[in-house]
């Protein structure tokens, strides 16, 4: 993991490999940004015209390398793109911040040390940074530079930015010591998501998984039961044991439990684990498979937020439920036309095997309405429909209650996370009406991700205010990376389930 540290130091005194300044686009130009005053004077105060000769504007994710002025022992200074230049009496936003922040990390991997002298004026603005800066940091190289390539003289993949020092930011002042601190435990917890994802599905099986959260739990005070293929069975998790029964590798229940003795709600969070979706019988068609390790994003997102929150210490109960199978096409496999008697005791028609994150959600909702949470909130990459509907950088928001569903919006719109509420129409259920069993697994093919949450809404407990998150479009990023978004696994919803805790503890959400 990458360190960071904060400091008041003078630019000009660091022995880093760069200097990172912030520049933004103004009517006339680029326009420096707070926190790179020192570095502008050593220039003569003309770094910004020296900046536009060399192309830059200030434009978002734009970055712009020249040599370090005399007296820096700094070789190189970069100049990140902020944006547009803030309104009068305003400032920088925090994605912005955060985007140029990852930015400037991502660039520079391979790269040693960095000092990032940009806007920090508030504890906010040093949260936002650093965040940025840690999660532009990451690379996945665990299968990579091995050892006969090492003999051969290749070095490898480059290694991301190993040290960041934030200039500005104050290391004994509280506030902004603990937004550093908040930002390196969310980061950390991020990164391990996307390590998670990123893995291939023949190493990541759900018992491996299973075992990560296990450990990890026990590293960080969080209690864990795992129910294996014998334990589903006897609890009668038909959904779950369906869409498992076709692989070598069966399937797992993980329960994670954070809980806070002065806590007053509790929140539950549900993750679809599918640690890799060939679609079963109903078998994906070619150039849909080769991604679908990331099936398991949804559970990766619950387990780093139930971690994030117990190395938080929020005054909230927070359980996890991570619902962990493969969907395999074999002779034992789930056929269409089989019919799965639930955890909940409904009967469900399977009528398409490609639809099977909703069986093993179904589950696990079921389970965790028994212990009555103040809320459920599902994480899952469930549907195409979702993509189709809100691009490959949105995720959906649905909910039996307005209220809780806007204020998921707003969250998310709060920690830079693109979301949107959609509906639950419904008209669309009988859709899924089934002659053979209670409900079918699918219904009509337009509104498919709408379908899908109302099959989930089915299965929530009475009186309970639940929340579905379609994050099939942000999940997995195959383009390439920007910001501080990687190629590959995002860690998406995992910020804004991680601020909802903060705000539940903090009694903000009634």
């Amino acid at each position: 993991m990458t360190a960071l540290t904060l400091s008041t130091a003078g630019a000009s005194t660091l022995r880093v490999d760069v200097v990172v300044v912030g520049i933004a686009k103004g009517g006339k130009g680029p326009v420096i940004a707070p926190g790179a005053e020192a570095v502008n004077k050593a220039f003569d105060g003309k770094l910004a015209t020296v900046l536009e000769t060399l192309g830059a504007t200030g434009a978002e994710g734009e970055v712009t390398k020249l040599p370090a002025p005399a007296g820096y022992k700094a070789p190189v200074i970069l100049a990140v793109g902020l944006g547009a230049v803030p309104e009068k009496n305003e400032s920088y936003g925090s994605e912005a911040l955060r985007r140029a922040a990852g930015t400037a990390a991502r660039v520079l991997s391979g790269t040693k040390k960095a000092a990032l002298a940009l806007p920090v004026a508030q504890a906010a603005d040093v949260e936002a940074v650093a965040e940025g800066a840690l999660l532009g940091a990451y690379a996945f190289t665990a299968y990579q530079g091995g050892e006969k390539r090492a003999k051969k003289g290749d070095k490898g993949p480059k290694l991301p930015l190993a040290e960041i020092t934030l200039l500005g930011a104050k290391p004994r002042d509280k506030a902004h010591k603990a937004a550093a601190d908040r930002a390196i435990a969310l980061t950390e917890e991020i990164n391990r998501a996307r390590d998670l994802i990123n893995t291939p599905p023949n190493d990541l099986t759900p018992e491996a998984f299973a075992a990560v959260a296990s450990a990890a739990g026990k590293e960080n005070g969080v209690k864990v039961e795992i129910l294996d293929e014998k334990a589903l069975t006897k609890g009668g998790y038909g959904g779950i044991l369906g869409v498992g029964q076709g692989s070598v590798s069966p399937p797992r229940l993980v329960k994670l439990s954070y809980t806070h003795p002065k806590a007053a709600k509790t929140l539950a969070l549900v993750g679809k684990g599918i640690t890799y979706d060939s679609g079963g019988i109903s078998l994906k068609p070619p150039g849909h498979n080769e991604t679908m390790k990331c099936d398991m994003s949804g559970a990766a997102a619950v387990f780093a937020t139930v971690i994030s929150a117990a190395r938080l210490g929020l005054r909230v109960n927070v359980t996890g439920w991570l619902a962990l199978a493969e969907n395999m096409p074999s002779g034992s496999a789930v056929r269409p036309g089989d019919v799965l008697r639930m955890y909940s005791g409904k009967t469900v028609e399977v009528l398409n095997t490609d639809a099977e994150g909703r069986l093993v959600l179904a589950d696990a909702i079921t389970r965790a309405s028994e212990e009555a949470p103040d809320a459920i909130i599902d994480v899952a990459t469930l549907t195409g429909a979702m993509m189709v509907a809100l691009g490959n950088r949105t995720f959906g928001i649905m909910s039996n209650d307005d209220a809780f569903r806007t204020s998921l919006h707003e969250i998310s719109s709060e920690v830079g996370e693109a979301s949107w509420p959609m509906p639950l129409p419904a008209d669309l259920l009988k859709g899924m009406d089934s002659p053979t069993a209670d409900i079918a697994n699918i219904g009509e093919r337009m509104g498919g991700g709408l379908v899908a949450g109302l099959f989930l809404k089915e299965f929530v407990g009475e009186g309970i205010t639940w929340a579905h998150l379609d994050i099939a479009g942000p999940a997995f990023h195959e383009g390439a990376p920007y910001g501080y978004t990687p190629k590959g696994g995002t860690g998406s919803s995992i910020r804004t389930l991680v601020r909802l805790a903060e705000r539940t503890a903090a009694g903000d959400l009634g």
